[in-house]
């Protein structure tokens, strides 16, 4: 599972991001196999060479993201299973960024890891933030209670279940204001900076998609550019609500961007899943 995560780190618009993409979003419709030939033809839409996108695979079959596998003389790629678990839970992640109230429960996160484990700490936090929970303390951290079987699953997976002692909670009672809490505990600026970027980037999309008299699915036709368009937001997007960890109203600044670009994205996703998806079903024939 560590491996599989750890795909997380590569820099969205990069060919190994833009292929894993790709990847999660069509080769389980595609049956859960796909041929590196078509791949290398997807690929190509969004401007990367074959030799490129080979060497991109390359570095996702090392992370066990695909496996190699030959049907009919053909060669092709299929997802591990760590991987398949993996983006099942990113498509919940994508496609319904979280939004807590006030009201809704806590998840704390109390451990303490050995100096001879030190590794395992190192993992664990790298692993709690990729997830969108927040620093209290070097051994303390925070995330709406939703996340909770993700962070068990992260504590089993590195064997450290025991060193942990998970608290369920309401709203944190704070010195200060909540605002001032929140801002000490995420990097709210980081993530209001992905935000933005994806406004700033796609922004012009939901315009080439918008035609006020049609349905958003109906404006836009099956092309190479509305594959590329729809992979390109799904890979700017795909990060935001991993670190985005929809915090209440409360405990934001008040010109935050979050709700403006999962407006967008919904939009974006309206116009061009569809389309885009009909281009890879015609090109896989």
């Amino acid at each position: 599972m560590s491996a599989v995560l750890d795909d997380m780190d590569s820099r969205p618009g990069s060919t190994t991001s833009l292929l894993r993409t790709v990847i999660g979003l069509y080769l389980r419709d595609a049956g859960g196999w796909m041929s590196a030939k078509d791949i290398v033809v997807l690929m190509e839409a969004l401007g990367t060479s074959g030799t490129v996108t080979r060497t991109a695979l390359g570095r996702l079959r090392k992370k066990d993201v695909v496996l190699q596998e030959t049907r009919a003389g053909i060669p092709g790629f299929t997802l591990t299973d760590g991987a398949a678990t993996m983006l099942a839970r990113g498509d919940r992640r994508i496609y319904n960024p979280r939004s807590m109230s006030l009201e809704d429960p806590w998840c704390l996160i109390s451990f303490s890891i050995p100096e001879t484990e030190r590794e395992k700490r190192h993992q664990l936090r790298r692993r709690l933030h990729w997830i969108g929970c927040g620093t209290v303390a070097a051994g303390l951290w925070i995330c709406p209670d939703t996340l909770r079987e993700e962070v068990e699953e992260i504590l089993t997976d590195l064997s450290i279940r025991d060193m942990a002692t998970i608290f369920v909670t309401g709203t944190p009672l704070v010195g200060g204001s909540l605002r001032e809490a929140a801002a000490k505990w995420w990097d709210l600026d980081a993530v209001a900076a992905l935000h933005r970027d994806f406004i700033r980037e796609h922004g012009s999309a939901r315009a080439q998609g918008s035609d006020a008299s049609k349905p958003q699915s109906t404006t836009v036709q099956p092309s190479a550019d509305a594959f590329s368009i729809y992979v390109q937001c799904i890979d700017r997007w795909r990060i935001i609500p991993y670190l985005d960890p929809g915090l209440p109203p409360e405990f934001l600044p008040e010109d935050w961007p979050g709700a403006e670009g999962a407006e967008l994205f919904g939009r974006i996703v309206a116009a061009y899943a569809e389309p885009g998806a009909e281009f890879v079903r015609r090109t896989l024939k």
